[in-house]
């Protein structure tokens, strides 16, 4: 498995210069927001950390192509989006079903963390169900706090699709959350398992 704060010894780049410190820091800086953003594309910790293992290993073998000037973590951001969009294709090919295991809720926890993990979870949920580019959107401004212009440069779209889809998310989110029942369905959901 990979681990947050791992990074391979710098390799020679093509030219047999040693990858800069720089790199491997800004690497290093940005992973618990590729986590994060990974999380909420694949709704699972494991195929999360699998995901960003590999945007790190693509990164780490193309350190030549990031153009110093630019902004590091929106390359990683496209990397593990590109990755993301690649294993999804993969899947609808191979016809996979990508369930998410459940989360064991503790019986000897107080309540309202149990409540709140149940309401986590639902939300986790609905943000799974929404197409892929809302789902983006969505996660890159709301959860990663990037502007509409630095989310359209990364997923390379104008400004006006990321306020789009964002509106829609924000809609379908809501709407899926309201005819959920709220707290009470993830509750009666829980009980059933």
């Amino acid at each position: 498995m990979f681990s947050r704060y791992a990074i391979p010894s710098p390799n020679p780049d093509v030219d047999g210069r040693a990858m800069s410190a720089g790199f491997s820091d800004q690497l290093i800086a940005v992973l618990p927001r590729l986590r994060r953003f990974a999380r909420g594309l694949t709704g699972s910790a494991v195929e999360a950390d699998d995901l960003v293992q590999a945007a790190c290993e693509r990164a780490l073998s193309r350190a030549e192509q990031f153009q110093e000037g630019t902004r590091f973590d929106s390359w990683m951001f496209r990397i593990v989006q590109t990755i993301w969009i690649d294993q999804l294709r993969a899947r609808n090919v191979r016809k996979e079903d990508g369930e998410v295991d459940g989360e064991k809720l503790g019986s000897d926890e107080a309540m309202r963390r149990v409540e709140a993990r149940i309401a986590l979870a639902e939300v986790r949920r609905a943000v799974s169900r929404l197409p892929i580019e809302q789902r983006t959107a969505l996660l890159l401004v709301t959860v990663e706090g990037m502007s509409y212009k630095e989310a359209a440069e990364i997923v390379k779209v104008p400004v006006g699709t990321i306020m789009s889809r964002l509106a829609r998310a924000r809609v379908a989110l809501q709407a899926q959350l309201d005819a959920g029942g709220g707290l009470r369905r993830s509750t009666d959901d829980a009980e059933a398992s």
